[in-house]
């Protein structure tokens, strides 16, 4: 199966290729994601982490959490018991160092799972989170179904993710780094070559704003909202149980 259609699969080979190139990535992924986006992605999880609604001591699940930026972040600024599970276990090897230099041992746990089979039971959670990780997923609905599942009643889900620019004439500008520049920087510092090509597929097989809040709305969530970051480059989603 090429790189292209292993992209536009859903189901298990798509998410095996992924947990393998995340675990290949890990030790290069913060420093690229901030190269890359010229640090942006750091304001993009501030701004995504101020539309949850939760309250000190609740419970949040931060879904495909990587490293732990967006835990820690929620952890930090919402005070509250943050858990990460992420389906590739070299980046949480890399995420619980950041949380013990952090001193956020009792705050973040970190967890090894698929972000569509939690074990978790429902209405365990008051928010749940996603960073650019729901197109990573086998199956988006499934996935999605998950969050819903697992949030209490009124719980919300925040989830921030890739799209494309608004504006025609932007939208050509980044289409042109996102194919062809961004792959090259990714590939000399990260010496993988299908990564950061896998990165602009993806974006583009991925959903319209309209389409996905749809989905989200057939997984049960309800009060749907967005915001557009940079015209459109990324999206935040807002969804309640």
């Amino acid at each position: 199966m090429t790189q292209k259609e292993m992209v536009l699969t859903r189901g298990g080979e798509r998410k095996a290729y992924v947990k393998q190139m995340f675990n290949d990535i890990a030790y290069r992924y913060d420093f690229l994601n901030h190269l890359l986006s010229g640090g942006i992605d750091v304001y993009w999880r501030k701004k995504s982490v101020s539309k949850l609604d939760v309250q000190p001591g609740d419970r949040v699940l931060d879904l495909a959490c990587g490293t732990a930026d967006f835990a820690i972040e929620t952890a930090q600024r919402k005070q509250c018991q943050v858990v990460g599970t992420d389906i590739a276990h070299q980046m949480l090897v890399f995420a619980q160092e950041k949380i013990k230099k952090k001193k956020l041992k009792q705050s973040v746990a970190l967890l090894n799972g698929d972000g569509e089979h939690l074990p978790f039971v429902n209405a365990s959670f008051q928010g749940v989170t996603i960073a650019f990780g729901i197109r990573n997923m086998g199956s988006i609905e499934d996935a999605l179904c998950e969050m819903n599942r697992i949030l209490s009643k009124e719980g919300q889900a925040i989830i921030l993710e890739f799209s494309l620019p608004v504006n025609p004439v932007l939208r050509q500008i980044y289409l042109l780094y996102f194919k062809h520049v961004l792959p090259r920087i990714g590939s000399l510092f990260s010496k993988d070559d299908q990564a950061y090509s896998y990165l602009p597929a993806s974006v583009e097989s991925f959903p319209t704003i309209s389409e996905f809040e749809r989905t989200m709305q057939q997984a049960g969530f309800r009060n749907i909202k967005h915001w557009k970051l940079l015209n459109g480059v990324a999206v935040i989603y807002r969804g309640s149980k």
